[in-house]
């Protein structure tokens, strides 16, 4: 499969920079390691991965993966994504392109994964709607993802955050969208979901509350 538009790069340079140096490091001492091996647990065939970032995912793709196309608009996260993609233990190809127009035809890929990502992507219904045409019927979007809180104060502080300087500071992330939503209404089935805090919270945060779980595009006549 080769592209076949033009990437829109989205340079963030400032924040690809903090990215890579701190939060990856600083995500793995909370202990993000265990929930990337079971978003990717079990995979076979062809993936895809949206907002790949800098690649920390390839080193837990298993043996049955056949290849990963990792997309990752911004220039200097997509470059340390090559660099990732040289060790891992699945063919990697690192793609510039963006969520919400991939350059493959429909019906081509047997997983999506979606890992930290629909917070940050510029239109997350418009992104969603290209996983699940890009995916075959009976295919899996894996999804791992921080999400709208469950308490009425803590989404006053997610709106208030999302509406000011946040997105800007941390790379268009949003605080307080409602994916396990959107992932129905772009035509998935979730077939499993488990909401918990990561990391463990002192204090109450606006990004604490995650999802992880597995949606499927039904097969014709909407079998499973």
């Amino acid at each position: 499969m080769t592209p076949q538009t033009t990437a829109r790069a989205r340079s963030r340079p400032v924040f690809a920079r903090v990215y890579a140096k701190y939060a990856g490091p600083a995500l793995d001492r909370a202990g993000i390691t265990e929930y990337r091996r079971r978003l990717l647990s079990g995979l076979t065939g062809e993936v895809v991965e949206i907002g790949a970032g800098n690649g920390l995912n390839f080193a837990h793709y298993p043996p049955g993966v056949q290849r990963v196309v990792a997309v990752e608009p911004e220039p200097r996260l997509r470059s340390l994504a090559g660099r990732s993609a040289r060790t891992a233990p699945v063919p990697v190809d690192v793609v510039g392109a963006v969520a919400e127009q991939l350059p493959y035809p429909d019906s081509s890929f047997d997983a999506a994964i979606a890992c930290l990502t629909l917070c940050s992507v510029a239109d997350p219904h418009a992104s969603l709607a290209e996983l699940h045409r890009v995916l075959r019927p009976g295919g899996q979007l894996r999804f791992f993802e921080h999400v709208r809180a469950d308490t009425p104060g803590m989404r006053r502080v997610q709106r208030a955050l999302d509406a000011t300087l946040w997105p800007l500071l941390a790379g268009g992330c949003h605080t307080g969208r409602d994916t396990r939503a959107a992932i129905v209404t772009a035509g998935f089935t979730i077939t499993s979901l488990e909401k918990f805090p990561f990391p463990e919270p002192r204090f109450p945060s606006p990004a604490a509350t995650h999802i992880l779980g597995t949606a499927e595009r039904p097969r014709a006549g909407g079998a499973s």
